[in-house]
């Protein structure tokens, strides 16, 4: 039994290595994207003229208007970023991606950042997000830079791969006799011993740390990755957990008053009012056709999963539903929780350092692993 594993997980090693390597160093950086992008580019996210205390955000259509005007013809603003802030710019974000493409630039048909500041409505910085270092990374993690009908499917196998190397991993680990001193070995890694004795411990005393973490890593990925996957994910969490009652809608939701004839802007400063010390409010712009249009409030900094979610009647403005992340289910819940635990939001900053650092041991794995095999291939 024990043979076959050292089998599997050597060659399912060799094969996903690269691939392995790649995602986790590209992981690594990723997890301090939000505390890096607000210092590198502070003058995109901070407005370089302080409003008055008095001044109101402007409509956001006419916000939308303005950036807009400074796209070329062809591209649409599609997504709105609000911070509550009143020291942050509004980020309007124009993008299309062409689904049956091969390469990230090919796949990424355009995509741009427009930061505006919200209370004198000027264009403080157009970004070709196309090209920009961080969204490369992303998508270098996300799909290799092969876009996503090639890419999505590559990541998705390895990830696969990688929860078998996992376990396979764990199964080697465990001492053939379970006293004291072996199990020191695979726990504590000896500074004392020759270089490729180190090289064996690095690898099997980091992989068991970092397995139960790489384990999570991967199936939150897999969630990203196959819709199926993430559909029966959701379910089975819900079958640990009872459902919550619904509540009767209309007897719960207040009326919103008019501030501005349009809908969408009236809704937004509805928002802005309930929420003035939010984190962010994001918006997808809906086509004329669609019936609704929602907000998404994300109500603690750099964590995705603790919101409000508003739902607009786009005929009277009047709210339709209104969902919140503690009135989820547990499978909805965890749903919500995937991409904080992916990336390390669901703690704050101890997380992401710890993150960090796992990540790192990730990368290191499959190094470690190739220079095992490559010494033994030379006793040969």
């Amino acid at each position: 039994m024990k043979a076959l594993m050292f089998w599997l997980h050597k060659w399912l090693g060799l094969f996903s290595g690269i691939v392995v390597f790649i995602i986790c160093l590209t992981g690594a950086v990723y997890v301090f994207y939000d505390d890096i992008k607000l210092v590198v580019y502070a003058d995109r996210y901070y407005l370089t003229e302080s409003p008055s205390t008095s001044s109101e955000a402007m409509a956001l259509s006419v916000l939308a208007a303005h950036a807009q005007a400074v796209l070329p013809k062809g591209e649409k603003v599609s997504r709105v970023d609000v911070y509550p802030a009143r020291n942050r710019t509004w980020v309007f974000r124009a993008s299309k991606t062409d689904d049956s493409k091969i390469g990230y630039w090919q796949y990424n048909v355009y995509h741009k950042r427009v930061y505006i500041n919200p209370y004198s409505g000027k264009v403080q910085f157009v970004e070709n997000s196309k090209n920009e270092f961080f969204q490369i990374l992303l998508a270098l993690h996300r799909n290799l830079l092969l876009g996503k009908k090639i890419g999505h499917l590559v990541i998705g196998v390895t990830m696969a791969i990688f929860i078998t190397l996992c376990i396979s991993g764990l199964l080697l680990w465990f001492p053939k006799k379970w006293k004291r001193k072996q199990l020191k070995k695979g726990l504590v890694l000896d500074l004392k011993v020759k270089w490729k004795r180190f090289n064996y411990d690095l690898h099997k005393v980091l992989g068991f740390y970092f397995l139960w973490f790489g384990l999570m890593f991967a199936i939150t990925g897999l969630v990203f990755t196959f819709p199926g996957f993430k559909k029966s994910y959701v379910s089975f969490f819900n079958t640990l957990g009872s459902p919550f009652e619904t509540v009767a809608a209309e007897k719960l939701l207040p009326n919103i008053p008019e501030h501005f004839p349009d809908v969408l802007d009236n809704a937004l400063y509805f928002t802005l009012q309930q929420h003035p010390a939010a984190d962010m409010m994001s918006i997808r712009l809906k086509n004329k056709d669609n019936a609704g249009q929602d907000i998404q409030v994300r109500l603690q900094k750099n964590k995705s999963s603790v919101f409000n979610w508003y739902y607009f009647d786009k005929t009277d403005g009047q709210l339709i539903r209104l969902e919140s992340s503690d009135m989820q289910t547990l499978g909805a819940r965890m749903g919500s929780l995937n991409y904080d635990l992916h990336v390390g939001g669901v703690g704050g900053l101890p997380t992401k350092i710890l993150y960090f650092f796992v990540a790192l041991i990730g990368a290191s794995l499959p190094i470690t692993g190739f220079i095992l095999w490559r010494n033994k291939s030379k006793k040969r």
